[in-house]
């Protein structure tokens, strides 16, 4: 254990870490085990409380991860204990507390029936059951998988924050009521879960890629658990162009990450990074996936059309190579497909920079009303750069401004009012 003489803010920073870290794979393994997502995520948060009683005077554990499992466990026997229900669940989990190790042949039996073999994957389908709506399954698994909180996911949204926490009562309700079974689909539901699946996943890797809010400009541990799941994905359904769309995306976008940082935590934006940090690997991986998301059909799709995007960043060698005019037609592509105010916003930066910011002004000006937009701080930042190619310096000052006062994360809060006194 670590020694218990460190300061009591010090311990719960440390807490705090280890639950982002570790509480999906806890929730994931209990849901495997209690066969109830609400039961598993009241279990875990039984644990945390009582890593917050202990360890402040015990010292943190050499493996928390492993510590909060035993402990939620020990739990979830209690709960099974008085309920008098599901006693040979009960008698396998204390066997594995006694034996420190679930039985390998067990578990070898249960791998050859299982094509995913990875508990937070699994979870993620099961949450993505047909039962729920799209909006309600989404939120549920972002909450469970990501760990993401009510007010990041309502953020993902542009929804209010107590829309986001009835969808995720709802949901568990709903799981709970209609019997769900917690079981790996198959076949056609899989295919028909599928799309769910991908958007969290993609909407992950985004908190992970540009946090909502926070000190940090990023939580790279999101990225890679994103990566992660979306590589079993593709590798689960090789026919579908979709997977690979998205997992191209993500390797591309994961590959700028040692230069999305300055050397003291500050953002660093993509006209400013040092391409020769770009990992070249993932940029490969990367590639090798949209093209065979392309192969498969699937080059007009709503991730392998981002995919694409990306791809003409990676394979500019400095930012004045960037085809911009191919970037502003996949734009356009896209919005064509799945109509957004967002999707619009980004437009508006790719016909700015190859068409003149005048050109990216006006497509902003025309969606600035949009009600989703009006606590969205990008908008005010993005027509406050363009503002400022045009010499309009106390407006584009006055939309930085803007921007860094609904912005939630502080390290692009900085960015935004660095900005804004640029201007004077």
């Amino acid at each position: 254990m670590t020694a218990p003489d460190r300061p009591q803010h010090d311990i719960h920073r440390t807490i705090d870490a280890v639950w982002r870290i570790e509480s999906a794979r806890l929730i994931a393994g209990l849901v495997r085990m209690v066969r109830d997502v609400g039961l598993a995520e009241e279990l875990a948060q039984d644990a945390l409380v009582a890593a917050l009683e202990r360890w402040p005077g015990d010292g943190v554990p050499d493996n928390p991860g492993a510590w909060l499992m035993a402990t939620a466990k020990h739990r979830a026997i209690d709960r099974l204990r008085r309920s008098k229900l599901m006693q040979r669940k009960h008698e396998q989990l204390a066997r594995e507390l006694e034996d420190g190790q679930a039985d390998a042949g067990a578990q070898a039996h249960a791998a050859l029936d299982d094509p995913i073999g990875d508990d937070l994957l699994r979870l993620v389908f099961i949450a993505c059951h047909p039962v729920l709506s799209t909006q309600a399954q989404v939120a549920l698994t972002l909450r469970l998988l990501g760990g993401l909180t009510t007010d990041e996911i309502a953020r993902a949204f542009l929804v209010p924050e107590a829309t986001i926490a009835q969808r995720i009562v709802r949901a568990k309700r709903t799981l709970a009521q209609a019997r769900v079974p917690f079981e790996v689909p198959r076949g056609d539901e899989l295919d028909a879960r599928l799309g769910a699946v991908l958007a969290v996943l993609y909407l992950v890797f985004n908190e992970g890629y540009a946090a909502t809010a926070g000190g940090d400009w990023m939580r790279p541990q999101l990225c890679d658990e994103a990566l992660r799941l979306g590589r079993i994905v593709a590798g689960l359904m090789p026919r579908a162009p979709e997977a690979h769309g998205l997992l191209a995306l993500m390797e591309i976008h994961a590959s700028r990450t040692p230069a999305r940082i300055g050397p003291g935590g500050e953002p660093v934006l993509l006209l400013d990074q040092d391409r020769a940090r770009w990992d070249r690997l993932l940029i490969r991986r990367g590639l090798a996936a949209l093209e065979r998301a392309e192969q498969l059909g699937g080059a007009g799709g709503p991730y392998a059309l981002q995919a694409a995007i990306a791809a003409c960043h990676a394979r500019a060698p400095a930012p004045q190579d960037t085809d911009w005019p191919r970037i502003a037609a996949l734009y356009a592509a896209l919005a064509r497909l799945a109509p957004s105010p967002v999707v619009e916003l980004n437009r508006a930066v790719a016909v700015s920079m190859a068409s003149g910011p005048a050109a990216g002004l006006a497509i902003v000006d025309a969606i600035a009303a949009e009600p989703v937009l009006k606590s969205y701080h990008l908008l005010p930042s993005v027509r406050g750069d363009l503002l400022a190619k045009l010499g309009r310096n106390d407006e584009a000052r006055a939309e930085f401004a803007r921007a860094a006062s609904l912005a939630r994360n502080g390290r692009e809060r900085e960015l935004l009012l660095g900005r804004a006194a640029a201007c004077r």
